[in-house]
C-alpha cells in the first residue's frame, strides 16, 4: 500500500502525518506562519509546497484547512475540515456514536457523529473567546503557563465578558481586586466552557470526545464532564486529529479504487 500524507493547514499550526497500512509512521507540527514562509508559495490562489526542502517524498496527499479561509494545496485531494476531524476522531477513539468537540487555535466546532459519520455540526469561528487563543491570552495575563491554567477548576471567579479582548481587561480587574490566580484561572476555564456549552447541548451525546490543542486542558475536561453528566474522552493525539483523518480518508479512497 502507498504511504499516505495527511496535512491539516490550521490557523495556528500546520500538522503533517505520514500513514502506512493504517498506522502513523511520522508526524510533524509547524507554526502556520513560519510554515508558509519556509515551505510554501501561492500561485493562482493555490499553495505550492517545497517538498524537497520539507524532506518529504511526493506521495498520495490529502489535505484539509481552517474554516472559511481554507487554502487549497496543489497536488492534494482537498476535503472539508468537518469530514477530516470526524474521520480522525472515529479512527482514534474506536467509537461510532459520540459528539466531537474540537477546540482549535482560533475557533471551536462541535460535530454530532452517528454510525461513524457526521450528521450535524456547529462552529464558533466569529470570536477567539472559545478557542486556544483565548487560553493563551488569559494565561499570559495571569503570568502562568497553560499547564498551570489547566489545573484550575474550583471556586471560579465570575467573568462576564464574552470577548477575548475585553476578557483580558476583566481578568486584570480581578487581579487588582485581590482574587487568587487559582480562582481567576478557574473562572477562565468555566467561561471557555460557557462559550461552547450551547452547541454541546444542541448536538448532545452520551459521550463527548475532545480534540484540538484545547483538549489538553484537564480542568476543562472536568468542567465539561461535571456540567453535562456525559462521559468525556480525550483523543490520544488531539492536535493531529485532522491530519490523521485526511490519511484515513485517503486510504479508504485507495482501497475503494482497488476493488
Amino acid at each position: 500500500m502507498s504511504i499516505m500524507i495527511g496535512i491539516d493547514l490550521g490557523s495556528r499550526n500546520v500538522k503533517i502525518v505520514r500513514f502506512n497500512n493504517g498506522q502513523a509512521v511520522e508526524h510533524r507540527v509547524y507554526d502556520t506562519i513560519e510554515f508558509y514562509r519556509s515551505y510554501g508559495r501561492s500561485i493562482n490562489n493555490r499553495l505550492q509546497l517545497d517538498w524537497k526542502r520539507l524532506q518529504l517524498p511526493r506521495e498520495e496527499v490529502v489535505a484539509t484547512g481552517y474554516g472559511k479561509i481554507t487554502v487549497e494545496l496543489e497536488g492534494a485531494v482537498q476535503i472539508p475540515e468537518i469530514q477530516a476531524h470526524s474521520k480522525g476522531a472515529v479512527f482514534q477513539s474506536g467509537i461510532n456514536d459520540f459528539t466531537l468537540l474540537d477546540i482549535g487555535g482560533q475557533d471551536s466546532k462541535v460535530i454530532k457523529i452517528r454510525n461513524s459519520r457526521p450528521v450535524d455540526f456547529m462552529t464558533n469561528d466569529r470570536c477567539a473567546a472559545s478557542s486556544g487563543r483565548y487560553m493563551e491570552n488569559m494565561a499570559a495575563v495571569l503570568g502562568i503557563t497553560l499547564t498551570e491554567l489547566a489545573s484550575y477548576s474550583q471556586e471560579p471567579v465570575e467573568l462576564s465578558s464574552t470577548c477575548a479582548i475585553f476578557g483580558e481587561t476583566e481578568v486584570i480587574a480581578r487581579i487588582v481586586e485581590g482574587y487568587p490566580v487559582s480562582r481567576i484561572g478557574a473562572g477562565v476555564n468555566h467561561t471557555l466552557f460557557k462559550r461552547f456549552a450551547p452547541m454541546l447541548r444542541k448536538l448532545s451525546s452520551d459521550i463527548i470526545v475532545i480534540s484540538g490543542g484545547g483538549a489538553l486542558n484537564r480542568a476543562l475536561q472536568d468542567i465539561i464532564g461535571s456540567a453535562t453528566g456525559c462521559q468525556v474522552k480525550v483523543l490520544a493525539e488531539p492536535l493531529l486529529n485532522g491530519a490523521l483523518g485526511c490519511c484515513v480518508y485517503g486510504e479508504e479512497v485507495l482501497d475503494e479504487k482497488r476493488r
